[in-house]
């Protein structure tokens, strides 16, 4: 069963280009995880500080083992430090 997972973030605005980077060094990171099928990542137009990321994983399996993964941990805590919410996760099957 193929799932599609919901991240959305919310960022103080002086960090966004910081957060735009490490969501690009996530991506890469995530390339090369098992299960990995693709994603996008989206800007809101009337909330430039809020940031959607939409992945696709094989398994909900496959996405528990990236969102366990230890580099994936780190990267996620130096987000959490930018931003102004905790990050949101919602996963939906297709």
């Amino acid at each position: 069963m193929t799932v599609k997972i919901l991240i959305k973030r919310r960022v103080a605005p002086e960090h966004v280009v910081q957060l735009s980077s490490l969501l690009k060094k996530l991506r890469g990171m995530a390339l090369s995880q098992p299960g990995y099928v693709n994603g996008e990542t989206m800007r809101r137009l009337d909330a430039r500080n809020e940031f959607l990321v939409i992945s696709t994983w094989h398994s909900q399996e496959a996405w528990e083992a990236w969102l366990n993964n230890d580099r994936r941990k780190e990267v996620q805590n130096e987000i959490e430090a930018l931003l102004d919410e905790r990050t949101e996760y919602a996963v939906y099957e297709e």
